[in-house]
């Protein structure tokens, strides 16, 4: 039996992943996306149904949805896929849930609250580990500081991207980083703005860099001054200050299918490799114009395989009960902090780090 998740670019590396966490959860959802050697490849292997289309026609896309609950699309960079989805969720009252992590699209998906509303449809991207824990914290801080004007969030030692990361990442070399100022968008270069964190193990070197937590944190805590870093090394920062004069050769289309290949190569190795062992660290830091400052860090295993089975619940949620219509936000989904990191849990291998400290 077949339910009424489908999930779209299932056999992307991410996708792949949170099809066989779902079947291990007792879930049948529709395996879907534009490739049908390897659509059909992976739902004889799993035992699942299979959906080939692609996304150039909204009436083909809206046909293949109409008897769907809700969609996860997996298919990134989500900039080229977001859109037709979206539309045809919005078209036939199916639900939207993306792992997206690109600032771009969480604004445009944020832009159409009202025609989400209106449709009875829940759109909640962002549900894979770019901006749920971080997010989590800065919602967190803001109970404790209500009157914060300025956050700064950052991670670091991930480990390892997947493809469909590193293929953002690519894409995006011809821009800079992203700050919220007063609440609009502002691109800054890279490697301009920096800091020392301490993310659990002493201060490190860290850089602003175009996160998705700069949309999602800004609408999810109302602050307006968002700023996003990960920690790097003196010579990684060099890299990326030396980055702005190429940016603009980097971001071009003739650059642009070589950059990808070799990313893509490079992050299929490198997160096989590292996905067990790699740990992800985690800061939030408030502050308001007196200066009264809140802090708060976690830290744990990279985000294998536990996250793709939350990401499976979380469709298998949306299909089986009846979420609030319009555009949710990852920490607060239906209305409720997804994580607390009120207290602290050790065991072999997962740890939490939680402190705070206030400053008058």
């Amino acid at each position: 039996m077949t339910d009424d998740l489908l999930l779209y670019g299932s056999y992307g590396y991410t996708g792949d992943l949170i099809a066989r966490a779902a079947v291990e959860a007792g879930l049948s959802p529709t395996l879907a996306g534009r490739d049908r050697e390897q659509v059909e490849a992976q739902a004889a292997e799993l035992g699942l149904d299979t959906r080939v289309f692609g996304l150039d026609s909204s009436r083909i896309v809206e046909r293949k949805l109409d008897d769907a609950s809700v969609v996860l699309n997996c298919a990134g960079p989500f900039i080229h896929t977001y859109e037709p989805l979206v539309e045809a969720c919005l078209e036939t009252g199916t639900h939207y849930l993306d792992i997206t992590g690109e600032i771009d699209v969480f604004e445009a998906i944020a832009a159409r609250e009202e025609r989400a509303a209106e449709a009875g449809v829940m759109a909640l991207p962002g549900v894979g580990f770019d901006v749920v824990p971080s997010d989590c914290l800065a919602n967190h801080l803001v109970e404790q500081l209500p009157e914060a004007t300025h956050l700064a969030l950052g991670f670091t030692d991930l480990g390892g991207v997947s493809p469909g990361t590193a293929a953002t990442v690519v894409e995006s070399l011809g821009g800079g980083s992203v700050v919220r100022e007063d609440g609009d968008l502002r691109e800054v270069p890279l490697g301009e703005r920096t800091r020392t964190i301490d993310f659990g193990e002493g201060a490190r070197l860290a850089t602003s860099i175009p996160w998705g937590d700069v949309s999602t944190a800004y609408r999810s805590t109302g602050i307006p001054n968002v700023e996003f870093y990960t920690g790097v090394s003196e010579t990684e920062l060099r890299v990326l200050k030396n980055l702005r004069s190429l940016g603009r050769l980097l971001g071009s289309g003739p650059v642009q299918p070589s950059c990808e290949r070799w990313s893509s190569a490079a992050s299929r190795d490198r997160t096989s490799a590292s996905a067990v062992r790699a740990r992800a660290c985690c800061g939030a830091r408030s502050a308001t114009k007196r200066g009264t400052r809140s802090r708060r860090g976690c830290t744990g295993p990279r985000p294998t395989p536990s996250p793709w089975r939350r990401r499976s619940r979380c469709s298998n949620g949306c299909s089986t009960a009846t979420p609030p219509p319009g555009i949710r936000r990852p920490p607060r989904p239906t209305g409720t902090i997804w994580c607390s990191t009120s207290r602290a849990s050790r065991s072999s291998d997962d740890r939490a780090v939680v402190e705070a400290r206030a400053e008058n």
